[in-house]
């Protein structure tokens, strides 16, 4: 029962941060992105606030053990934020989200580079695998840089996508080596107030003055967003990561709908098929990573796994 509510909680954040980008992306023509990281951040704080506060973890979600961790996972966040709604308004919503499957493909990678975990050889097919799948899905719009302007903006929009999935999968990194030190309502917090800090850098680079219409559009996202972290938080309290990890999945099919009936996109069959690459090879990893977890569980009890 207590792992049927934390896949509840898990599918709630999913379709909250997938609205919020459908929301970010209906106002991406007008307003920059930067500016559209600001809203997201600023107005999830009140939300992320009274959590804090009906949880009794006000005071621990203020206290701080590691400022340049905080500061460096807040960093790698909000460029992954900035760069993943810069790319909304230049691809279809499908295809967006899709890309950003790369991520935690990405987050085994580093792991492995900057945090000396071991990676054997099922982890790195899994992830060549989804790369492969990656790659299907760009490739489409990577053959197109000399073609016409509209073919270049998509293209760009591609990378762009990428990138924030990097970032993303650096973000995941720095946050592995904070989580054994500080709470999680700490790093919840300082990451909201380190991306609303870091967005105001960019308004010499062309903030708009929205109209209520889109200024309504932002401030439900900012809120979704910061409910969806919290939905997503408490989540990890009532079942294993590997139980809801393989729920983030469930954003395509929120990616799909809302793109074909809000934005009228239809996606391709080149980029479905590279989309069942990353999900099978994300799968792949989640349940490797739980047979990984149930060893060591094992080898910490003095039993063998099949013991």
């Amino acid at each position: 029962m207590t792992s049927a509510r934390g896949i509840l909680y898990k599918l709630i954040s999913v379709a909250m941060f997938i609205i919020m980008s459908a929301l970010i992306k209906a106002t991406s023509a007008d307003i920059p992105p930067g500016e559209a990281v600001f809203f997201r951040s600023f107005f999830a704080l009140p939300v992320i606030f009274i959590w804090l506060l009906m949880r009794g973890n006000l005071r621990t979600g203020l206290r701080v053990i590691s400022p340049i961790g905080h500061f460096w996972r807040g960093f790698a966040g909000t460029a992954a934020m900035g760069l993943f709604f810069t790319g909304l308004g230049l691809l279809p919503l499908p295809e967006v989200t899709a890309i950003s499957y790369a991520a935690p493909l990405l987050t085994v990678v580093f792991a492995a580079m900057f945090l000396g975990e071991t990676v054997r050889v099922f982890r790195l097919t899994a992830v060549a695998l989804g790369l492969a799948g990656v790659m299907v899905i760009l490739s489409p719009r990577l053959t197109v840089l000399s073609g016409p302007e509209a073919e270049i903006a998509t293209a760009l929009g591609a990378v762009l996508v990428f990138t924030s999935a990097v970032f993303s999968a650096l973000a995941q990194v720095y946050l592995r080596k904070l989580a054994p030190v500080e709470e999680i309502s700490a790093i919840v917090f300082y990451f909201t107030i380190t991306s609303t800090s870091l967005s105001l850098l960019t308004i010499p680079f062309g903030w708009v003055l929205p109209s209520l219409q889109q200024s309504a559009l932002l401030i439900t996202a900012g809120l979704l967003g910061g409910l969806g972290q919290i939905f997503l938080t408490s989540s990890y309290r009532f079942a294993e990561a590997s139980v809801v990890a393989p729920f983030d999945y469930a954003s395509m099919l929120g990616a799909l709908i809302i793109g074909y009936f809000i934005f009228d996109e239809t996606p391709g069959a080149t980029m479905m098929f590279g989309v069942v690459l990353v999900i099978c090879a994300g799968i792949l990893i989640i349940w490797r990573e739980r047979q990984l977890g149930l060893q060591r569980g094992s080898a910490r009890r003095g039993m063998t796994p099949q013991g």
